[in-house]
């Protein structure tokens, strides 16, 4: 079981450093992240399967082909805006659409998605169940894809932010700051865990933990303020200690306790499923759920927090 974890996660290290470092050095202007689509997509989609799964599994009625479908649609369509610099073009800063008004667009569609496949199977040979599950299933597919697609199609948008790799450095404060959380909550819990957070989903978790997870994620988020985004190239001359003293209070906390929050969604579903991981994609580590569960209720409020300039203004 060790043995298989790190392994796992020593592949997706390897491979997420290296995309990391073709998009980092090699990255198309106006189509920053393109070379992050393959794991972001493949995060995406394995997360969506197995909350399908999950839900499937608890008896609820879903069509898992129709979720996928709908979620590569959402996260898909936070890309539109690098169709332009691809074919050589410069995407219109006077669009009315702007970048975030495609995951709009991707949302609809997959509502439509799931509707119009509905429509399509509805009356067939089982007609009884199909009538009384065309609901159920339409609202499961919109709900795993809405769940997890937005904020994986947020990520695109926080990497097209500002100019360069400031996105990058961005994503991997997001990344970095959330895990840390994970890490934090899991140690100090260990140690001197003696409070029960809320066992009837989590009974490993502690209050002592989630404090610890608050008090590291702070820390690691000052020293991305601090140190990665100036060894990104990003320095202003207004950035002092106080302001990324501040910008981590406010980050370090918000992100830890949505990744809590992320992390006790996925034990809610899991609990309702009888199931003790997500899924089996990953050998060692569970299911891809099981990995980004933090992340995904994370990313929104990283977004606002950039976007609200934590980390300085956005150049």
């Amino acid at each position: 079981m060790l043995i298989d974890r790190l392994k796992t996660s020593a592949l997706l290290i390897v491979v997420i450093c290296t995309l990391v470092y073709m998009d980092a050095t090699h990255g198309m202007t106006g189509a920053e992240g393109l070379w992050l689509l393959p794991v972001l997509v493949f995060f995406s989609l394995g997360t969506a399967w197995d909350l399908a799964g999950l839900i499937q599994q608890s008896g609820r009625p879903i069509s898992p082909f129709v979720a996928i479908a709908g979620t590569a649609t959402v996260t898909l369509s936070a890309c539109v805006p690098m169709l332009w610099p691809i074919f050589g073009q410069v995407y219109p800063v006077d669009c009315e659409i702007g970048q975030l008004g495609w995951i709009v667009f991707g949302v609809v569609a997959a509502v439509m998605l799931a509707m119009g496949h509905e429509m399509w199977v509805y009356g067939g040979d089982d007609q009884k169940s199909t009538k009384s599950h065309a609901i159920g299933r339409t609202c499961s597919s919109v709900f795993v894809s809405s769940y997890v697609a937005v904020p994986m199609a947020l990520l695109v948008s926080l990497r097209m932010m500002g100019s360069g790799n400031w996105g990058l450095a961005a994503i991997l404060t997001t990344l970095a700051v959330t895990k840390s959380s994970d890490a934090g909550a899991y140690f100090v819990g260990r140690a001197l865990g003696r409070h029960k957070l809320i066992p009837r989903l989590s009974p490993g978790k502690t209050i002592e933990g989630a404090i610890g997870g608050i008090a590291t994620s702070t820390i690691v988020a000052f020293v991305c303020l601090r140190w990665l985004f100036p060894a990104f190239g990003f320095v202003g001359a207004d950035l002092s200690f106080l302001h990324h003293l501040g910008g981590a209070i406010v980050l370090g906390p918000v992100l830890a306790v949505s990744g809590m929050l992320g992390d006790l969604a996925e034990s809610l579903v899991k609990r309702d499923a009888d199931a003790k991981d997500s899924g089996q994609l990953l050998p060692g580590l569970g299911g891809v759920w099981d990995v980004t569960d933090s992340l995904i209720a994370a990313i929104m409020p990283a977004f606002l927090c950039f976007s609200a300039g934590v980390a300085g203004p956005i150049v």
